[in-house]
């Protein structure tokens, strides 16, 4: 490419990039959310992230309007070296936060600044301290390392963050909550490639440099729909989160009471199936929104009793079983009132949504709910005939 034509397209690249990143930015930072206080957490988070949004947007800036790439590349190496290393600690953290309020605390906040300004002093050592040629490239390749290993690092710490509370959710609520932040997931893992892509694009010729800006644009439009979606579902995850640091905090105070210790296995279990058997046949895992702290009161036993018997008699979570009892209702409806649609038995077994009972459908008996009445329905008349 002939050097007008690349200043043309990297222009052009930054003009498109640009005027977003300042949108999200500011659209985070000062954005309204609901007036309860429960959102608190969530406007903490999306701060964090607009802050991110904007350093990026400054970075952009310089680029755009100094055309810093062309006239100093190792000043726009560091700079964008130096960008990433907070941004990676800052994107972390806003999500982190939307699962642990706690989780930014002023030493770990002092480690990680600590961290940048050492990592932004070295790599600027190499860059302009150093001459040209192998001693400065492999200096550059070990602070790209570190930056990659770095990011890695915040990965894993998030992915633990999601996995935990993927796992309470499963363990606590019959609803499957864990689906509404299933998008910290699929950003983490883009978050990884994208942003192990940004770290060796830095260091790409100035002839391919806009491959860079440009793929930035569908990931931060992903964040930004994920964050404003999110604000939808926010108050359901927060309130399943905040019940489950209530209920840890009963656990413990059990423990220091010798309750939970009080019970031999035998006898608890024995007493437990009972009242679980009594309970099924009632049909009460048919209620909406229900949690186990809720049976838990409802069977007059402890909430670490019953998800200790759960787990090892039925070798399920919380969820999953009570699932499998709505799975179970639903056959038995689909069979005995053909005329009623698979919408309306999805209601009635206590299901989120229609599509959410046919997927769990599916992963239980490997067809759909309306293939398999199909199928069943004519099972039983050929029955009748052969009788």
């Amino acid at each position: 490419m002939c050097a007008e034509t690349v200043s043309t397209i990297y222009n052009v690249s930054l003009c498109t990039a640009l005027p977003l990143m300042l949108f999200f930015g500011t659209y985070f930072l000062f954005a309204r959310t609901p007036g309860k206080a429960i959102f608190e957490n969530y406007l903490h988070s999306r701060r964090i992230m607009g802050i991110a949004l904007l350093l990026l947007a400054v970075n952009y800036s310089v680029h755009f309007f100094f055309g810093i790439r062309f006239e100093n590349v190792n000043a726009a190496i560091l700079m964008n070296l130096s960008t990433y290393f907070l941004c990676y600690w800052l994107f972390s953290s806003a999500l982190i936060t939307l699962l642990d309020r706690f989780y930014i605390t002023r030493r770990r906040l002092r480690s990680h600044l600590c961290l940048w300004l050492s990592f932004s002093v070295l790599s600027g050592a190499i860059l302009f301290l150093l001459p040209d040629g192998a001693m400065q490239k492999a200096g550059l390749a070990a602070m790209t390392a570190w930056l990659i290993g770095y990011g890695l690092f915040l990965v894993r710490r998030l992915l633990l963050a999601y996995h935990r509370a993927v796992r309470i959710f499963n363990d606590t609520h019959s609803d499957d909550i864990g689906s509404y932040i299933k998008w910290m997931s699929v950003f983490t893992y883009w978050a990884i490639i994208f942003g192990v892509g940004c770290g060796l694009l830095t260091f790409l010729p100035g002839n391919w440099i806009f491959l860079w800006i440009l793929s930035s644009i569908p990931f931060y439009i992903y964040l930004f729909y994920c964050y404003y979606n999110y604000l939808l579902f926010y108050e359901q995850v927060e309130s399943a989160i905040e019940c489950e640091v209530s209920a840890e905090e009963d656990i413990l105070c059990d423990i220091d009471h010798g309750e939970i210790q009080a019970q031999e296995t035998p006898s608890w279990h024995a007493d437990i199936a009972e009242r679980i058997m009594a309970w099924v046949g009632t049909e009460g895992y048919l209620r909406h929104g229900l949690t186990i702290r809720e049976l838990s009161d409802l069977l007059h036993t402890n909430r670490t009793y019953l998800s200790e018997y759960i787990r090892t008699t039925y070798n399920m979570s919380f969820r999953d079983w009570i699932a499998s009892l709505r799975i179970e209702y639903a056959k038995r409806m689909l069979v005995r009132y053909p005329r009623l649609t698979v919408a309306d038995i999805s209601e009635k077994s206590g299901f989120q949504s229609p599509s959410h009972f046919i997927r769990l459908f599916r992963e239980n008996m490997n067809c759909s709910p309306a293939k398999w009445r199909k199928a069943e329905i004519m099972q039983q008349e050929i029955q009748a005939i052969g009788e």
